[in-house]
């Protein structure tokens, strides 16, 4: 089976062998779970922005640095001169990759296409995040953005990834952006390569190549590692961790903002009812998961959206409780007959989804399974692709769906929930409903003062889990492995930042 896998990347990384000998010298080639949509994928579409943002290809105006702080990245500067606007100015001395200069029209153009149906950038889900009435250029340096409502979170959606800063895009450059690395090459679901721009404004980078290949499975990435097929593991297995370190392997591990969490089927089936959705929180040991799942390498029980010590975090402990999850049982009307409850004269089923790009959540959707089969529900778990499960439980035909999101991908805490909890929310789909929380989570947006905003995001998370809208399971820190050797990097919490112009290989 391991010469199988080793063959599979083999054959994979031949499609690049035909480069020149310097620029494999000089490469990096990172194994991941998530590739490339697209032969030229738009980095202001879906989540492209991702991988181009963590490749360093792409650049935003502002950015968030390792201490989950905002800073200006493109811009020199951004300021508020009404509840609805807000002027930025750019950065002297940028440079697309074709040589021309950034200049506030091509901010304007670059953005305006998210906006654009018939653009290939097009991206509802970042239009509702900026929620912009117009902007326009005052002279070549500044862009002036005017949002149609006042919103808190604006500067800190400005270092959305999505919101990427590109020039005219050409045949020699189809990605025409302003980081240390230039575009050259995508195939779907398989290859993203990258290669240096040597006239990067902080300085040429330290390697030539970066090659990012797919693996969705981890153990196939962990084999294709140990076979010196790749250089590097974003999300190795936690299982393995301690062994592949014994080899001679850097490890990275550092805590993240990224929460392994249940969607419920809030619509339809046992999930809809809350004393039910209550109750299956109780059940699960979020404290044996992380110990049997993540093998001691990084995590911790989560009782809410927001790891402690995080500006956002609220004070909700985590609550492992079977007794009282059998008593809310037993109030929802469902009945215990010979050792399995019962509603409505059937078994209480609970069908549940997950994925396996990410190791850790197959043995954690099983792991819930034993601890709702210990207090007599019936649990079944189905593992397949990120899409059909989320699929199944939109179209009420599952009632858990295990996930694992950053919460905090801007560094601001509105956004994620607005997606997964708000009743119109672009990733709702769950179908979860609460006027209450929708009118939260846009006073989130509308309050200015931190303190204020503290105090919202605190009450929301306190009827996230009073409701059980959703339930939280343990936040993770992320475990990547490198060759000896690899210097100028560092896990981000955020996820989205990878290689800098620093990032090297030194002997």
């Amino acid at each position: 089976m391991k010469q199988f896998l080793s063959c599979t990347f083999a054959v994979l990384l031949a499609c690049v062998s035909c480069l020149p000998l310097s620029a494999q010298e000089g490469s990096l080639t990172i194994s991941v779970a998530f590739g490339p949509i697209a032969e030229v994928p738009d980095p202001r579409a879906g989540y492209n922005g991702w991988m181009s943002n963590q490749t360093g290809v792409t650049e935003t105006l502002m950015g968030i640095d390792y201490d989950m702080n905002l800073y200006s990245r493109l811009a020199s500067g951004i300021e508020q001169s009404s509840p609805t606007t807000w002027r930025v100015k750019l950065r002297d001395g940028v440079r697309f990759h074709d040589g021309t200069s950034l200049t506030a029209d091509a901010v304007v153009k670059a953005i305006s296409a998210i906006s654009d149906e018939t653009h290939p950038g097009y991206n509802t889900r970042v239009m509702k995040l900026l929620d912009l009435a117009g902007m326009n250029s005052e002279g070549e340096s500044v862009v002036i953005f005017e949002t149609n409502s006042p919103n808190a979170a604006f500067p800190w959606t400005l270092s959305e990834p999505a919101v990427a800063i590109l020039g005219e895009p050409s045949d020699a450059f189809p990605i025409n952006a302003t980081g240390p690395f230039i575009f050259k090459e995508a195939i779907p679901e398989q290859l993203y390569r990258v290669n240096a721009n040597p006239n990067y404004r902080l300085g040429s980078p330290g390697l030539e190549e970066i090659r990012v290949v797919v693996a969705s499975d981890p153990a196939t990435a962990a084999l294709a590692f140990e076979a010196g097929e790749v250089d590097m593991v974003i999300n190795y297995p936690e299982t393995d961790f301690e062994r592949i370190l014994s080899t001679g392997a850097l490890g990275f591990v550092a805590p993240t903002a990224r929460l392994y969490f249940y969607t419920i089927n809030a619509d339809s089936g046992p999930m809809a009812n809350p004393l039910i959705r209550r109750a299956v929180s109780m059940t699960i040991d979020r404290q044996g998961i992380v110990d049997a799942v993540l093998s001691g390498v990084g995590g911790v029980p989560a009782g809410t959206v927001y790891p402690d010590g995080k500006v956002w975090a609220a004070d909700i402990p985590v609550n492992h409780d079977p007794a009282k999850a059998e008593e809310l049982l037993a109030s929802s009307g469902a009945v215990k007959e010979g050792g399995l409850w019962k509603l409505d004269g059937e078994p209480l089923e609970i069908d549940i989804v997950t994925y396996s790009s990410r190791a850790a959540l197959p043995p954690t959707a099983e792991l819930t399974q034993a601890f709702l089969s210990a207090i007599g529900i019936t649990a079944n778990v189905k593992v397949g692709e990120w899409g059909a499960s989320n699929d199944a439980i939109a179209a009420g035909e599952a009632d858990m769906f295990l996930q694992a999101w950053v919460t905090t991908p801007q560094g601001d805490p509105g956004a994620v929930l607005e997606a997964l909890l708000k009743s119109d929310g672009g990733s709702n789909s769950g179908k979860y409903m609460n006027p209450d929380l929708d009118r939260l989570l846009d006073d989130g947006r509308l309050t200015f003062v931190q303190e204020k905003r503290e105090e919202i995001y605190d009450e929301i998370q306190q009827i996230i889990a009073a409701d059980a809208a959703m339930i939280p399971v343990f936040h993770v820190s992320q475990v990547n492995v490198a060759k000896p050797g690899l210097t100028g990097y560092a896990v981000h919490p955020t996820e989205t930042y990878w290689i800098t112009h620093e990032t090297r290989f030194t002997e």
